[in-house]
Order: C-alpha cells, then sequence, then structure tokens
C-alpha cells in the first residue's frame, strides 16, 4: 500500500468547503483532506448571505454572458465557466437532495429559503467523503520543500502535506495572502468592493427604506455608470445599482477616498428633456390635481413628494399653478439629481474584497499555481470579485471544483 496523499486545505469557506469535497470524492481512500479553519465557524459567510437565505448562484447560464457579471476575473473565469458553471451548481446540489429556486432577477437560493440548508448540505458532504475539518486552528506559515509543503500551524506545530489550497477569502487579515506572498505570489492591493454609499442629502432624510425599481446612477468626473433597483437607508444610498457601481468602481473610488458627486437618474430611459415633455403634457391634464400627490411617473409617493419640494414647489400647489421653470428644475432633479457621497459601509456582513492574488501567477485550468507546483487558490483570495446577486458564491464553486479535481487527480498521488 503506497501512503495517502495528504491534500490541506486553508480556509473553510465556500470555496475551500468545494474544493474538498472534490478532491476527497475523487481520491477516496487514497487521500486525507483536511480542511483547517482559523475561527470557530466554518462556512460562516455562507451562514449569512442573502439576509440569511444563501444566493447560492445567479440563473445565467452562458459563460460568455456570466463572465461580464465580474469587474476582475472575467476574461480569466471564461474558461472555467465552460468545465463548471451555474448548471452544474445547480445539479451538485439536487444530487445531494437541495433544490434551488429562481427568482424574478435571476437570483437563486434554497428552496426553504435557509441558509442553513446550504451549511447542512457542505457540511454532510465533506463528512460522507471523510474530509476531516479542524476549527480554531489555523495555518500561520507554509514552506515548500521536497515536493510538498511543511506547515506551520497557529498553535506552534508543524504538518506535512503533498497538495495545498489557499482558499481564505477576501479578509485583508487572513493569513492567505501572506502565506501566498512568501511562496513567491504576487498579492495585488486590497479594497473594498460591494459597498454602500454615505450620503448626507436633505432629500433623503425620513425616506429610510423607500426603494426604487429601476435608477441610472453614475460618478462624475468618470466613465462608472450603473442600473438597477434602489435602495435609501438611514446613511444614504444602497440597493443593486450602488452595490455593482461599487464594485465596477472599486479602485477608482478607493482613490478618490470615498468622497465624489454622484449623479442619480430617477426615471430611466428619460432624460431631462423628455421628462420635461412628459410634465408638460401632465399639467394640461391634470390642472387641478395638487402634483405633491399625483405623480405621472412611476416612483415611490413619498420620493416623488420629496423631490416636488426640493424643486421649490409647495406641496399643495395644483398642476396648473406650476411655472415653466419649476417645472424644469423639477425635470432635473428627477434625471440628474446630485449627491454627494462622503463615504461607504460594507454590505452586511458580505464583504467582498477587490486584490488578491495576482491572476496571471494561477493555472485557471486546474486552479493550480504557475510558481508553486502543487500549490492551489480558490474563491476570493484571488484579485476576482463578482457584483452582488450569487456571482462571488459561483466563483468560489467553480474555482473550488477545478482545484479539487486537479488536486484530486489519482496518478498525483505518492507512490
Amino acid at each position: 500500500m503506497g501512503e495517502k496523499m495528504r491534500v490541506v486545505i486553508v480556509g473553510g469557506g465556500a470555496a475551500g468547503y468545494f474544493a474538498a469535497i472534490a478532491s476527497a470524492e475523487r481520491l477516496g481512500a487514497a487521500a486525507e483532506v483536511t480542511i483547517y479553519e482559523a475561527t470557530a465557524n466554518p462556512l460562516a459567510k455562507v451562514r449569512v448571505s442573502g439576509g440569511g437565505r444563501c444566493n447560492v448562484a445567479h440563473a445565467c447560464f452562458e459563460p460568455r454572458e456570466l463572465v461580464k457579471r465580474y469587474p476582475r476575473g472575467g476574461r480569466e473565469l471564461m474558461g472555467a465557466f465552460h468545465r463548471w458553471q451555474p448548471r452544474d451548481t445547480v445539479a451538485w446540489f439536487a444530487e445531494r437532495g437541495v433544490e434551488l429556486k429562481t427568482e424574478e432577477d435571476g437570483r437563486m437560493f434554497p428552496v426553504t429559503d435557509d441558509s442553513a440548508t446550504i451549511v447542512d448540505c457542505l457540511t454532510a458532504a465533506a463528512a460522507r467523503a471523510g474530509v476531516r475539518v479542524v476549527t480554531s486552528l489555523g495555518v500561520r506559515m507554509a514552506e515548500a520543500a521536497g515536493g510538498g509543503f511543511w506547515l506551520t500551524l497557529t498553535d506552534g506545530t508543524n504538518v506535512r502535506c503533498e497538495r495545498l489550497l489557499l482558499a481564505t477569502g477576501g479578509n485583508r487579515s487572513s493569513a492567505g495572502y501572506t502565506i501566498a506572498q512568501k511562496l513567491g505570489h504576487t498579492i495585488e492591493p486590497l479594497v473594498p468592493s460591494l459597498f454602500t454609499f454615505h450620503i448626507d442629502d436633505a432629500r433623503l432624510i425620513g425616506l429610510s427604506g423607500v426603494a426604487v425599481e429601476n435608477v441610472t446612477v453614475a460618478v462624475q468626473g468618470t466613465k462608472l455608470r450603473e442600473s438597477g433597483p434602489l435602495l435609501v437607508t438611514h446613511w444614504g444610498l444602497s440597493g443593486p445599482a450602488i452595490l455593482k457601481l461599487s464594485a465596477w468602481g472599486a479602485r477608482e473610488l478607493a482613490e478618490l477616498k470615498y468622497e465624489f458627486p454622484l449623479t442619480v437618474n430617477f426615471v430611466p430611459p428619460h432624460n431631462r428633456d423628455s421628462l420635461l415633455r412628459e410634465l408638460e403634457a401632465a399639467r394640461a391634464k391634470n390642472l387641478r390635481k395638487q402634483i405633491a400627490t399625483w405623480s405621472p411617473v412611476p416612483m415611490p409617493q413619498r420620493l416623488w413628494e420629496r423631490l416636488v419640494t426640493s424643486a421649490g414647489i409647495p406641496a399643495t400647489t395644483p398642476w396648473t399653478g406650476v411655472a415653466n421653470a419649476a417645472l424644469a428644475t423639477l425635470a432635473t432633479q428627477l434625471t440628474a439629481a446630485e449627491m454627494k457621497v462622503v463615504g461607504k459601509s460594507l454590505f452586511k456582513d458580505e464583504f467582498v474584497t477587490c486584490g488578491g492574488v495576482r491572476l496571471n501567477e494561477v493555472d485557471f485550468r486546474t486552479m493550480g499555481s504557475r510558481q508553486v507546483p502543487g500549490l492551489y487558490f480558490a474563491g476570493e483570495i484571488l484579485d476576482l470579485d463578482g457584483v452582488t446577486g450569487g456571482f462571488n458564491f459561483q466563483s468560489a464553486w467553480t474555482t473550488g471544483w477545478l482545484a479539487g479535481q486537479d488536486m484530486g487527480k489519482p496518478e498525483t498521488a505518492p507512490a
């Protein structure tokens, strides 16, 4: 009998578990697969994602379209998504008794609407495959030696392995980046992605919870522009439109120190001139109605009232009493409202990081290091990230599966 292949996964998140399961299922009894998770709570991000429902994936099954949701890493993920994409993710969970459903916006959740379903599925699959999960114990250092690695754990002990996967996520304080760098990899600068905007603007005060179905937001002085739902919060603006803008502009907005002018169009595809014509037509047909109580465009009533008064029009003014200049000001408020962003907040507990291990140093066919044989990467430790909607989990499943498959090749096991 030959010696067992020893595979170590650093990080007990989505990518780490998926890789561990894939490698253990492929190698079977020929392997000893261990996950080291530095905290007491593996799969913690899976548990809190999607408001506790877990946005597992997105119903986008064409790789060319799928990669457009990744501000960083889309080109590299193209080939990877041809090997493992959302359709494969759906099938994988279905085979293990977890059915996913698709919501109107394309996000996919377990039919139970409970992230514990996904956590339990991954935990059970790992146990069935013989994966050893060690919690509250991380890997501090790794040294390549003799066709494998010597690892120093956080309790000071040393372990040996032939294959090493770093899947510590995008947390800048994790040891994954330090280990990767010491093994010869380049770390692209880390900055937040997927964050909400702090805005101190009188037009938003008291409107927390108001949502607009579709807006267009743009950062003045840049090419950054996104569309989608908008949510007013206690501290400013959030929602998919803002989160997508923050993802695509992660580096640019960091350079601006998160202080910049934002333009909001609440009624796309209207521009100022086309909306002004519609407002003039509404005035002609609704002479006696009070302008604040009736909106000719789809918009939450409270927001409409606020924008009317912000245009200098008293709320009780009838449409017939609105002067042309005031109507033009209202059209500007609706299509090109300027707001000053003065800071950011991470999106709930689902932090995503722009930056990480440089992508051209990794073979995306196998997720193996081009510098160090036997070293692999998966998930957000890499310089790749997606917009909100299940795309970051999908890249975790894809890169984890590819890494696990290659680490689990029987022919690579020691004799």
